[in-house]
């Protein structure tokens, strides 16, 4: 599934942890030129990060990309919203898991693909707090059946 050109800038970690992934798309996003730069310097976070869709045109809210250092007056703002690439099929089919109760789209991951700024963004249904402590539990489980089988 990796690629030789894919180079990972950020991951959410938490998005696994909170929401149980149903489905993928990966998106371009429509950056500034300093923005560009401080993804490529790997100054991106996407912790508190989500995706609205609103008059048919995706938006990525609230990841922070920091101002680049050598920007000058030319720098963006860190929390601006960024326009999502994407085709009209996938945009519908996102509206729609947007419209049903419980579920969010989430950003997964950030990577450079042939130069350009990709993103991973998943369909993701909210963990209840019992849920996340199964999740803990099995990963727990399957590390110990790692660590006895490796002798």
């Amino acid at each position: 599934m990796k690629e030789k050109n894919e180079n990972l800038i950020a991951q959410n970690k938490k998005a696994h942890h909170d929401y149980f992934i149903k489905e993928t798309f990966e998106a371009g996003i429509a950056l500034t030129g300093t923005e560009i730069k401080s993804v490529r310097a790997r100054r991106i976070s996407l912790r508190d990060g989500y995706v609205q869709i609103v008059n048919g045109s995706a938006f990525l809210e609230n990841v922070h990309i920091s101002e680049y250092k050598e920007g000058n007056r030319y720098n963006h703002d860190p929390l601006r919203s960024r326009r999502l690439l994407l085709h009209k099929k996938e945009l519908r089919r996102l509206a729609k898991a947007q419209a049903e109760p419980g579920m969010t789209i989430v950003p997964l991951k950030v990577y450079l693909k042939h130069g350009f700024a990709k993103i991973l963004i998943g369909i993701g249904q909210g963990k209840k707090q019992y849920d996340k402590r199964e999740t803990i539990k099995k990963r727990d489980q399957e590390r110990e059946l790692r660590r006895k089988y490796k002798v």
